[in-house]
């Protein structure tokens, strides 16, 4: 007697079901964020010295890095930004969100915002625009992001994003590995990635690191980050209005300072 038709279909169907269960998946990567303002020195600190080594020892490969350049800035009822070190931290707030909107390749992204931050941690950020000489990469999609909208469209995105933290953050840079933030232990960043990582091969880069304590800031440490709440001097406000070489940008620069 023979077997009707769904009785074979369900026997080829729970054989494919078997062959595809015993494929191994690879495990998922880690998911790394990094809460920042562009002219936080202790951000810029930890985008030069501490995250390219990502990059140079390939744990890359087990991060899906995100950056979101927005920081302690407050947005007005009139959806005006107003950024912690200034305006000059605002424009290049928006600059980074274009470069990681227009450009989706990560080490693209990376050169370009590396290239800023460390003009930023030398204290001559406003060389920025050198750094499309520098890479090589073509200023325009970047300037056309900045002049359309657009680029003040992805800083209030960013926004949400940042306003939306639980726990909410307290000051930057503001690292999370899986969501969980590591409040002042951020620098050693890459042991939480490798423990988070549930793969079955444990990159080299994550042998000999020393175990994780999170810790929040204690109040008689020195606090390596940009608080919240911490209000600039009108000096240093006034320093940031600078404005940038470049025919271009001095035109967004003068707009924006009038």
């Amino acid at each position: 007697m023979g077997y009707s038709s769904w009785f074979v279909d369900l026997i080829c169907m729970l054989v494919i079901f078997s062959n595809s269960s015993s494929v191994s998946v690879s495990p998922q990567k880690v998911e790394v964020a990094l809460y920042y303002e562009t002219l936080c020195p202790y951000c810029s600190n930890f985008m030069v010295n501490y995250l390219p080594e990502i990059f140079n020892n390939s744990l890359i490969d087990i991060i899906d890095l995100k950056l979101i350049p927005y920081g302690n800035a407050k947005v007005a009822p009139d959806n005006t930004i107003i950024c912690q070190h200034g305006q000059y931290e605002c424009l290049l707030n928006t600059v980074e969100a274009c470069v990681l909107h227009v450009w989706p390749d990560l080490k693209k992204q990376y050169s370009f915002i590396y290239c800023v931050e460390s003009l930023v941690h030398v204290h001559k950020y406003i060389e920025w625009e050198s750094c499309f000489a520098k890479t090589g990469f073509d200023s325009k999609p970047i300037e056309d992001c900045y002049k359309s909208g657009l680029g003040k469209q992805l800083d209030l995105q960013y926004a949400k994003v940042t306003n939306d933290l639980q726990p909410p953050h307290k000051y930057v840079p503001w690292v999370t590995v899986n969501g969980q933030p590591l409040y002042d232990d951020y620098e050693n960043f890459m042991t939480y990635v490798c423990k988070a990582y549930k793969g079955d091969s444990v990159p080299k880069a994550c042998k000999d690191l020393p175990p994780p304590i999170v810790s929040d800031v204690k109040d008689n440490q020195i606090k390596q980050v940009c608080l919240a709440e911490e209000t600039i001097s009108s000096s240093k406000t006034e320093a940031m209005h600078i404005r940038p070489s470049g025919t271009s940008w001095r035109r967004q620069m003068m707009a924006i300072s009038a």
